[in-house]
Parts: structure tokens; sequence; C-alpha cells
């Protein structure tokens, strides 16, 4: 299943916004991921489970280790969807 970018930008924050009650307005692609989500251990079992559910895949906390923006999360997720 391919995706456009936009759409996954879009399908991320709804569910980011949602999941971890934020305004959309603070999920900004330079924004820092885990201090704007203000995120701890169980919120990434949170997320990866999203992520499955929104994706199609399971990713590890390896997969996290690079990320710190939504601009690469974003990036991370489009790689995987559309590899």
């Amino acid at each position: 299943m391919v995706m456009e970018y936009t759409e996954i930008v879009s399908t991320v924050k709804d569910f980011l916004a949602d999941e971890f009650e934020v305004d959309s307005s603070v999920i900004i692609d330079d924004a820092n991921l885990i201090e704007t989500l203000e995120l701890d251990s169980l919120d990434f079992v949170d997320l990866v489970v999203i992520i499955e559910s929104n994706f199609g895949f399971k990713p590890t906390a390896e997969d996290f280790k690079g990320i710190s923006t939504f601009k690469q999360f974003y990036d991370f997720i489009e790689g995987r969807v559309n590899s």
C-alpha cells in the first residue's frame, strides 16, 4: 500500500493529537517528539500499537533511536510504508 506523504503526516498528526491529548497546533515538523507529547516508556508501547493499526507494521525500540522530531517520525513511517 503506497501512501502520499501528506496523507501520512495527516494521519500521524490526528492520532497523536487524539491519543496523547495535545492540540494539533503543537505538532510541528521541527518540534521534539518526546518533549512535545511528554512521552514515557508506556506511551511508546501505545505508539507502537497505533502505528501497527494505522500503517500495518510494528516498529521496534531500535527504530526510535534516531527519531527526535516529528519530521523524522513522518519520514521514518513514510520510508517503511512505501518501501
